[in-house]
């Protein structure tokens, strides 16, 4: 039982830091993409890309501790999400109001490849889904973020399209929208678990 929950922990420890690098390298890649690209969709996935390093970061930190504090990373990850979806959504409605034309091809070559590296991401921490609220929201972030890439794509292929920006500003606010959901589910569900650990430690105390 023990060699089996010591094999379970390496696999994820393992999993964790083959993330953290992938989504350190596109955080950076995105981050000059974007910029360059005038794109509000491929600067809202860079800020995605960012926070799921630091959330993977913390989930390394915080492996093999106790339950407590890993619903106090799951808290805190929750919250980062939360306040980036936020920024996203700001910045978003200010490239709507700029009438900013983003550069299609730049971003569907950075979405594709973003879209594949999380694709891979995704599958390796599909194991873990149903952990507990560090490891469901290290999923729910790698889920969040191949839905956020191919809605790049398709919004690569609106701006395209039509030869306007607003593809690019309305998949934005779906990201932006994606990351308030992902961060409330994160939040509850630690909240909850939080609550049953202590109710269990009262009633081990009576």
């Amino acid at each position: 039982m023990g060699s089996s929950s010591t094999s379970q922990t390496a696999r994820w420890r393992r999993a964790l830091w083959i993330a953290l690098i992938i989504n350190g390298g596109f955080f950076l890649t995105e981050s000059v993409a974007g910029v360059m690209a005038e794109s509000a969709s491929l600067q809202a996935d860079a800020l995605d890309f960012f926070g799921d390093s630091a959330n993977y970061a913390i989930s390394l930190a915080v492996t093999g501790m106790t339950l407590v504090w890993r619903n106090k990373a799951a808290l805190l990850k929750g919250a980062t999400m939360l306040l980036f979806a936020v920024w996203v959504l700001a910045n978003t409605a200010w490239h709507a109001w700029a009438g900013t034309l983003p550069r299609a091809e730049t971003m569907g070559v950075i979405g594709g490849a973003a879209l594949a590296a999380n694709g891979i991401v995704a599958l390796m921490l599909y194991r873990f889904r149903r952990g507990d609220a560090n490891m469901r929201s290290v999923w729910i972030c790698s889920r969040n973020d191949a839905i956020g890439n191919l809605a790049v794509l398709l919004a690569a292929l609106g701006v395209f399209g039509t030869g306007t920006g607003w593809p690019d500003s309305v998949v934005a606010c779906v990201m932006g929208g994606l990351g308030l959901h992902g961060g409330i589910q994160i939040v509850r569900h630690a909240r909850a678990e939080t609550i049953d650990y202590s109710a269990g430690l009262s009633e081990a105390a009576e």
